[in-house]
């Protein structure tokens, strides 16, 4: 009986291999997005996480300056006389050739095992290691583009992480031209039983423990949490078709399972054989869904690497691993989300009685009850929504936008359903009136597809206004911030003293830009000072502000605050605040600073020199008319011999910035195109499924004398009237998506708020496509029925209807 049951519930796929193919391609869809974008987070968490155990930020404890981020060697060395084991680390960006790396000098003779990889340490010359020109180990790709630009012997090796180049301490302190200092000390794990604790406190230093550590994986979730929402509602549309096709081949197969139960089939055997044939397909979809998530991860991540580079340092390789996890995971979620979309119709098997009917019930006519019960389920999100609204943090955020999602999402077919109710009895015609009942009639069948449209549509309206109020409000804050037509880099403290007294009759203005990095409220932040110029007065981006604000910093008497440390803080003008060396100050104001995720401030330049006098000192911006700036650029690097990377052009920069945020949102403008798609496609194999179904209303208009041509134009009609309707109804969904995506995600996932701008006209480009997607899917399922045979049509009035 197994294997006859088996061939029996197969026939259905073998005799309608069109639906077979709707299941395994929506599936395949789903999968393929989501895993893409696992597979994406997966490299870069483990790029995060490579590079984390080479600096050791994952395997020891650190000790970190209280202030500043530098610590004397001396403290090292008294550590080491005390009988303290510790290991010193220095890191610095250098700069090659236009290529920005993180510079990681290390003492190999006491750093602890593990900190250096296997094959370096196999490799390395210990004489060279420690003796100029020294030695620099990278990774294979990095040590071909820095070959020659640097008198070290470059050494590459494997596992080292893209961007990160190490060496030892020494040469790392002269490359960077920092002195005698170091940036962190290792605290080893095997420490003397006979030795003193160290006085931290005295020392000026903070123990961070190993889970402290990797503050780059902390800084990008935020991003990666985006990426896992959107290939999660990429994953949500596609299982849209599984459903709708899993839905349908129970209601044509009700009189199958019927026969089967009627013949003596227990209710679990047959169970089990439904669960072996989904299992089978799920498994074959999921496996091509891998393979297409891998080739969408190849060409989506080299814009991701360059996202977190330019917004958070973070460098991530650019090839991608297949890795195990990964692929079990994808195989996981298609298993998983199969056996969702069918447990609706598992459900029915087990309810159903034997002597059910085997007519299709239900998929024709949208009950009552079932109104009911979607209403009931729409009220039941929507105040989920509204708890997650008035709590705090990203998930809760994800839960106020998928609440309204889901709820708009099945309100949408009841909706429709009473404006067709209300186009019927307008209708004053016998054709537009049963067209309009016909299409009613249709809905059920047209739902799941018509959701999974508004939710494709809703994200792209939502985070197409998103985008754009972000591009238009960043375009606007850089011409704010980037005021200065050059920017300088000088190689010392020494060389920056002369350039500015160089500089001073030649340039309108030359504004320090000086600066420390330190922790503010425990988190790492940048503090600025600045003199008191009307470039700041008049282009500084302030969002709130006291009385006197520009009086008040350069006086010492306040500070600004960037707005993602006043809204971490609850900071507002007139609160107190706390800087390093118990330097009590007040908020004069709050300032936009978008692509920045720490916290920073700005305090007058002669405070912040006043109270750490060993600042670096080697920037300046410099304000001098347009036309004059490039051949100043020009006698700078005559006069001073200046790298052409050492100084800037504003219009340089600003395109800089501009690529990063353009790459930045083109994984999410893919991920919406892909969603569309599969949006697409599920109304197209929904009008395929019922193309089927269709001949017994359509027979009797056409022996009434509605020609095939006829029936076929209403058809694209009908599709083109949903997608409009749903295209209408998507607007408000969208609007509201991305009044949540920038005031509730943006906030808690980046610490910036931006103002909504609405761009009409991108609405109306997409009801276009929209439009003509809807023509595209209804165009075949018309065409077949324009060619439909007249005998099939007269059959009709033959069977038993």
């Amino acid at each position: 009986m197994l294997g006859a049951g088996l061939q029996a519930l197969w026939s259905h796929w073998r005799h309608r291999p069109l639906q077979l193919l709707t299941m395994v391609i929506g599936l395949a869809l789903a999968t393929a997005l989501w895993s893409g974008v696992q597979a994406i987070n997966a490299e870069a968490r483990a790029s995060y996480d490579q590079a984390a155990r080479a600096l050791g930020e994952t395997q020891f404890t650190q000790l970190i300056p209280e202030e500043g981020n530098t610590i004397p060697t001396e403290t090292f060395v008294a550590l080491r006389r005390a009988g303290v084991l510790v290991s010193p680390l220095l890191e610095g960006r250098l700069q090659l050739d236009d290529e920005n790396y993180q510079l990681v000098g290390f003492d190999a003779l006491t750093a602890p095992m593990g900190l250096v990889p296997n094959e370096a340490q196999q490799q390395v010359d210990i004489v060279s290691f420690f003796a100029p020109p020294y030695q620099i180990i990278a990774n294979p790709e990095d040590a071909g583009r820095i070959r020659g630009l640097t008198d070290a012997t470059v050494i590459a090796v494997d596992t080292v992480s893209p961007g990160v180049l190490l060496t030892d301490l020494y040469a790392a302190q002269a490359m960077l031209v920092r002195g005698d200092e170091v940036s962190r000390l290792l605290l080893l794990p095997n420490q003397p039983r006979n030795g003193t604790p160290p006085d931290l406190k005295q020392l000026k230093l903070v123990a961070r423990s190993p889970s402290q550590g990797n503050d780059i994986s902390r800084l990008t979730g935020s991003f990666h949490l985006n990426l896992t929402a959107f290939g999660l509602l990429s994953f949500a549309v596609g299982l849209f078709i599984v459903h709708g096709t899993i839905g349908l081949a129970f209601e044509q197969r009700r009189g199958l399972f019927r026969t089967l139960r009627a013949l003596g089939m227990p209710l679990r055997m047959l169970l089990v054989l439904l669960m072996v044939e989904l299992l089978f397909v799920s498994l074959v979809a999921g496996g091509a869904g891998m393979v297409l998530g891998y080739v969408i991860a190849s060409v989506l991540l080299p814009d991701v690497a360059a996202t977190l580079r330019g917004l958070y340092g973070a460098e991530i390789d650019g090839t991608l691993s297949i890795r195990p996890i990964w692929w079990a995971a994808g195989m996981a979620i298609a298993v998983l989300g199969t056996a969702v979309a069918a447990a609706g119709s598992i459900a029915k098997i087990i309810r159903m009685p034997i002597l059910a009917p085997a007519q299709p019930r239900a998929w024709a006519l949208l009950s009552e009850r079932r109104m009911w019960l979607q209403g009931i389920l729409v009220l039941a999100l929507l105040a989920v929504a509204l708890i997650a609204s008035q709590l705090q943090g990203l998930v809760a955020g994800f839960a106020l936008l998928g609440g309204l999602l889901l709820a708009a999402a099945l309100a949408l077919p009841i909706i429709l359903s009473l404006l067709l109710f209300l186009a019927q009895h307008l209708a004053r015609a016998p054709i537009p009136s049963w067209f309009w009942a016909d299409t009613r009639q249709q809905l059920p069948g047209l739902s799941l597809a018509l959701m999974a449209l508004l939710l494709a549509l809703a994200t792209n309206i939502g985070v197409g206004t998103m985008v754009g109020s972000f591009r238009t409000t960043f375009l606007g804050w850089l011409d704010q911030r980037l005021a200065s037509e050059l920017y300088v880099n000088a190689r010392s403290n020494q060389e920056a003293e002369v350039l500015q007294s160089y500089l001073a009759p030649r340039a309108d203005a030359v504004l320090p830009i000086w600066n420390i990095e330190a922790r503010v409220a425990g988190l790492p932040a940048e503090i600025y000072g600045i003199i008191d110029h009307a470039t700041y007065r008049d282009n500084w981006p302030l969002l709130e502000a006291a009385d006197s604000v520009w009086q008040r910093v350069a006086s010492g008497d306040g500070a600004l605050v960037n707005e993602q440390l006043a809204l971490r803080e609850n900071l507002h003008p007139g609160d107190s605040l706390e800087l390093p060396g118990a330097w009590q100050t007040i908020v004069a104001g709050i300032y936009s600073d978008y692509g920045n995720p720490n916290g920073q401030v700005i305090v007058g330049l002669d405070a912040l020199v006043k109270r750490f006098p060993d600042l670096q000192r080697q920037r300046f911006g410099i304000r001098i008319a347009p036309d004059k700036a490039r051949a100043l650029a020009r006698t700078i690097r005559d006069e001073f011999g200046l790298p052409a990377e050492r100084i800037i052009h504003q219009a340089e920069l600003k395109s800089f910035s501009v690529q990063i945020f353009e790459r930045t949102f083109t994984v999410t403008a893919a991920l919406n195109v892909l969603t569309l798609a599969v949006a697409g496609f599920a109304i197209l194999t929904s009008l395929l499924t019922l193309s089927a179904m269709r001949a017994a209303q359509v027979a009797p208009l056409w022996a009434m004398g509605l020609t095939r041509r006829r029936l076929a134009l209403l058809e694209l009609l009908r599709s083109s009237a949903l997608a409009l309707m749903t295209l209408v109804l998507s607007i408000p969904v969208g609007i509201l998506l991305a009044w949540v995506l920038l005031t509730v995600i943006n906030v808690e996932a980046f610490g910036w708020r931006l103002p909504m701008r609405l761009y009409p006209t991108d609405w109306a480009w997409l009801a276009l496509w929209s439009l003509i997607a809807a023509m595209l899917s209804a165009a075949w399922p018309a065409y077949l029925l324009s060619r439909k045979p007249p005998a099939e049509l007269l059959k009709v009035f033959a069977n038993e209807r």
